[in-house]
């Protein structure tokens, strides 16, 4: 680890918690692809068209996850059933609506999230500043996408606080 710089165990820490990430992620994926596959209604061109944009910018988080990990010299989990057993993403039904779709996936925001932050502050505890550099602008993009789809599922007379 020395051409990191960085203390070998407290890298363990580091990868535990992004291991945890990388199978939140992959459920997170293949949710989005189930909501991509199974929209349907008067919401079908633009919830499908959204669909795909975040399963591809899941896509390739997943792959930046996994090979900061690989950087950090460990190997990342890559099996299914370690992802299913590791994740704090749930698997979610097909034959949901709209509405019950954009609650999954802003719930699932929620659990990723908090699994971020996680995340960058066991990398601190580390000085790994490329891991908490590389997910906290995951973090950004996650509350942003988080407030259009909350603003998606919002009535036009809702009003925002002052």
């Amino acid at each position: 680890m020395n051409y990191l710089n960085l203390d070998k165990g407290k890298t363990e820490s580091t990868v535990k918690e992004l291991n945890v990430l990388l199978a939140d992620y992959h459920l997170y994926y293949q949710k989005l692809r189930n909501f991509h596959w199974n929209i349907f209604g008067k919401n079908f061109f633009d919830l499908h068209e959204k669909f795909e944009e975040l399963y591809d910018d899941a896509k390739l988080k997943i792959d930046e996850i996994a090979e900061r990990i690989l950087t950090l010299r460990h190997m990342p989990v890559s099996n299914l059933s370690d992802y299913l057993k590791n994740s704090n993403v749930k698997e979610s039904k097909s034959d949901i609506t709209d509405t019950e779709m954009i609650e999954a996936l802003l719930e699932d925001h929620g659990t990723i999230l908090k699994q971020m932050r996680k995340v960058v502050e066991t990398a601190d505890k580390g000085g790994d500043e490329g891991t908490i550099d590389l997910i906290g602008a995951y973090i950004r993009e996650l509350e942003k996408t988080s407030w259009m789809l909350d603003a998606w599922r919002m009535k036009t007379n809702d009003t925002l606080k002052k």
